[in-house]
Parts: C-alpha cells; sequence; structure tokens
C-alpha cells in the first residue's frame, strides 16, 4: 500500500493549523477563527481538567454554543496559548490529535503588570477532527489538566464579575 506523502503532510500541517485556529480564536477573541476549527456539531468537554481546577464547566454540544461559551469568558482576559508535542493519527477522513497546550491568562490589561494575579495551565488535549474540503475540524476536544500555577480561580473571577456587573444593572 502506497501512502501519498504530500497528502500526508497536507493534512498534518492543516490539522495542526486547526489547532492554532482555534487558539487564535481564543487569544483574540475572533468567533469566526474559532468557529473554523470546529464542526457543526461539536463537542466540548472542560470537565476533567475543570475537576481538578475547582472550575464548574459544562460540556457543550454544537460550534455556536462553543463559541457563545468560551469567548465572553476568556476573550477580556489577557490569554495566550502555545501548543506543542503534537501527535497525529490520520485514518482515512478522520484523525486523531493529542497535544499538550499552555495558556496563560491574567485579569484584562493586568498581563504586563508585574505582581499580577495569573493563572497558567499546562492542559492534555484529546480531540477528534474529520477532513471538510481542504480543512479539518474538531469534532470532539476533550480537555485535562496536567499541572496548574497560580490561581485558576482567576478564570472564575471574571465571569462571576461579569454576572454581579448585569445583575447590579437597572433594566432600561
Amino acid at each position: 500500500m502506497s501512502t501519498d506523502l504530500a497528502q500526508e503532510a497536507c493534512d498534518r500541517y492543516e490539522i495542526a493549523d486547526t489547532l492554532h485556529r482555534y487558539a487564535f480564536g481564543l487569544d483574540h477573541g475572533d468567533a469566526d477563527s474559532l468557529a473554523s476549527a470546529l464542526t457543526e456539531n461539536c463537542l466540548f468537554d472542560f470537565r476533567p481538567a475543570g475537576r481538578k481546577l475547582g472550575i464548574d464547566f459544562p460540556r457543550l454540544t454544537g460550534r455556536q454554543a462553543i463559541v457563545d461559551a468560551l469567548l465572553p469568558l476568556l476573550g477580556p482576559l489577557d490569554t495566550s496559548h502555545a501548543a506543542s508535542n503534537m501527535q497525529i493519527e490520520i485514518s482515512g477522513d478522520s484523525a486523531a490529535l493529542y497535544a499538550y497546550v499552555m495558556s496563560q491568562h491574567f485579569m484584562p490589561r493586568q498581563g504586563s503588570l508585574r505582581g499580577s494575579e495569573y493563572a497558567l495551565l499546562m492542559n492534555r488535549y484529546d480531540c477528534e477532527l474529520v477532513r471538510d474540503g481542504q480543512k479539518w475540524r474538531f469534532t470532539r476536544v476533550m480537555i485535562d489538566n496536567a499541572w496548574a500555577q497560580g490561581d485558576p480561580e482567576i478564570l472564575n473571577a471574571l465571569a462571576t464579575h461579569r454576572a454581579l456587573t448585569t445583575k447590579s444593572k437597572p433594566p432600561k
């Protein structure tokens, strides 16, 4: 059985690019980039990491639900994601991706200030993808935490602050 090395190289690049589009979307609050990495019925599961970090986050199903939940949570934070150690297994038009993703989170406009509160997370990603033309998209993203530094509560702090701010505003 011969393997088309050029196609395999292209697929590997596009699969890695899926993770990079996802990370770019989170880091820049770019809904189009984030959505481009997900299938319409993608399953997003942060619960394994959340349990370890004390963050109650629901399992999400569907591209729009994922974008609508993640961007308001992470978008305002000074956030950066870096992916490494990608292992890719391709089988026809489906693939598995295993990677480490380090994410740094600071409260808005606090990332460059010395002594700022932060959360530095090293998460394990276990993902399934499907080919969509030349691009690949996630059908499942499961995230588990390998280790953390700082205070992961920073992620909850912004959500709590927003909820309280929204509730305290008088209706118009």
